[in-house]
């Protein structure tokens, strides 16, 4: 009698925990530009991919590589690996996973139509794939590619029956987003929202809320009141001026982590007219004063890097000098930021022969990370006090600044880059190599840089098996590029969420804002 007690109030309990099922309401900033996830690999697209689909490998908080979908992978020689796949995964809709949807998925990765940040880095080593069995892929590379996992194994993989041949309206609609990840896509009403809900077959640990939705608020002081009224159990990018009130706030948790993202100011150096650096007339410079290096360090000693941080940031940054911030692969201790100096750039913009300086336009997002767009302003007049002519500060929403940059319409734009793995090289191929589709360099190469001496110096690096000395060569690659000023590197950031109290939140270096993430704490 004792025992059919017993096994009564068990089962009392299971049945009383299963129906206690807990959702999710998340206020954030940013929106995908496509529920597909090889459309692009912007930060605001891969969020929700990232929970909706897996990848070989997956990044921590930390950015350690960890299994995913791959349980293990051989380096046979310099040119061959060996990838054992998980066993027992399914996709959403019940179907096993196997090898033939990871080669479908690499295969598809960087053949999508109008992507504004394409994959085309991370499968550019593949020379040829072959499926050994079900769970078993045998790659090989094009030349020596010791970080492979680094680049192939951070491609998600879908279902090559739901989505070969689809088109992004069917991801977009939830017929193609067929996933091995921990939750279902749902659905997506662009401007407003989208809704996830728990994969209950998940091969991995659980997640802890079953129905999680994103309501997307693009404006900071949105999102702090939608939490501080309770509309909301969690918000992304809290403004830095905002989390002293939220720590003093009643029933808040604040959650912040330094950020491995780089922002920079790029500069459109590679062609002889750039469409918004101007003389006195009001036409397009020839030639191009951004092409002279003397100009590009010019402006970087107009940067007051502190000041943007102190004034704008509330102090939640860190100046930089280049790519990876401490701690990373490939930084490098002789690369410091620049400290204002406006006679040094006087001069040198004097010795560039521009001694009246000429007329500028700065380009930035305005949602995209936390005080975009008051940086823009903020550098605007810095450069003015410098001696350039600002004709004007033009800030979109990310969606549509991202794309009109991919195709080249601005002349000085700020941007990011988010580094998602333990070294700079990705960074380093994708944003400052010389942009060769083909060979799958410079992706997001949108000041269309070139710098011989730095592509032969990656190549170098990216070919050296041996950790440590692969981290020194891409030292010295940074040095050279950052030398040049191909981009100028401002701060790395610190990233803030807030919470309600009850839910506990993993602050990352990534940025990431995703329901794995979070927890019930009480």
């Amino acid at each position: 009698m004792l025992r059919k007690l017993l096994l009564g109030l068990a089962l009392s309990s299971c049945l009383t925990t299963a129906s206690m099922a807990v959702d999710l309401t998340v206020g954030s900033s940013t929106e995908p530009a496509a529920i597909d996830p090889h459309f692009s690999r912007s930060g605001n697209s891969q969020q929700i991919a990232a929970q909706v689909f897996n990848r070989l490998v997956e990044p921590d908080e930390n950015l350690q590589i960890q299994p995913g979908l791959a349980v293990s992978w051989t380096n046979l020689d310099e040119l061959t690996w060996e990838v054992k796949l998980r066993e027992g995964v399914t996709f959403h809709d019940g179907s096993p996973f196997t090898a033939e949807d990871v080669v479908f998925s690499l295969e598809r990765a960087d053949e999508i139509p109008n992507s504004p940040a394409p994959f085309t880095a991370n499968v550019a080593p593949i020379a040829s794939m072959e499926i050994v069995d079900p769970l078993t892929i045998r790659f090989t590379t094009t030349k020596p590619t010791p970080q492979f996992m680094e680049l192939t194994g951070m491609v998600y993989i879908v279902s090559k029956a739901a989505a070969e041949g689809a088109s992004i309206e069917a991801f977009n609609s939830g017929e193609a987003a067929i996933g091995t990840g921990p939750y279902k896509f749902v659905s997506w009403t662009p401007g407003d929202h989208y809704k996830l809900t728990l994969n209950e077959t998940y091969w991995g640990e659980a997640p802890e809320f079953e129905n999680v939705t994103y309501r997307l608020m693009s404006k900071s002081a949105a999102r702090v009141a939608a939490l501080l009224a309770g509309d909301v159990d969690l918000i992304d990018s809290v403004p830095p001026g905002d989390v002293a009130t939220l720590e003093a706030s009643d029933g808040i948790q604040v959650h912040s982590a330094p950020s491995g993202r780089i922002i920079y100011l790029g500069l459109d150096s590679a062609r002889d007219e750039s469409p918004f650096i101007i003389g006195p007339d009001g036409a397009p410079l020839n030639p191009n004063p951004l092409k002279d290096v003397r100009v590009r360090q010019a402006m970087s000693k107009m940067i007051d890097r502190q000041l943007l941080i102190d004034r704008v940031l509330s102090g939640a940054g860190m100046p930089a000098g280049q790519l990876a911030p401490i701690g990373l692969g490939g930084h490098s201790t002789s690369l410091q930021p620049d400290q204002i100096d406006l006679e040094a750039a006087k001069a040198l913009l004097a010795e560039a022969g521009f001694p009246d300086g000429f007329g500028i336009t700065i380009h930035s997002s305005n949602d995209r990370f936390p005080g975009d767009g008051d940086i823009a302003q903020a550098l605007g007049q810095l450069f003015q006090r410098g001696g350039l002519t600002v004709n004007g500060v033009v800030t979109q929403p990310y969606n549509v600044y991202a794309t009109a940059a991919g195709k080249q319409e601005f002349s000085a734009f700020i941007f990011s880059f988010g580094t998602s793995t333990p070294s700079a090289a990705p960074g380093m191929t994708n944003v400052l190599m010389t942009f060769d589709e083909e060979a799958g360099t410079g992706s997001f190469n949108r000041m269309r840089y070139s710098n011989p001496d730095y592509d032969a110096a990656m190549r170098d690096a990216l070919a050296e098996f041996d950790p440590a000395a692969r981290n020194r060569k891409l030292e010295i690659a940074a040095e050279i590029v950052f030398g040049d000023y191909a981009i100028l590197p401002l701060y790395w950031p610190e990233v803030t969420w807030a919470s309600r109290d009850g839910i506990g939140y993993v602050a990352n270096v990534s940025e990431d804002t995703l329901a794995t993430y979070a927890s019930v704490t009480e």
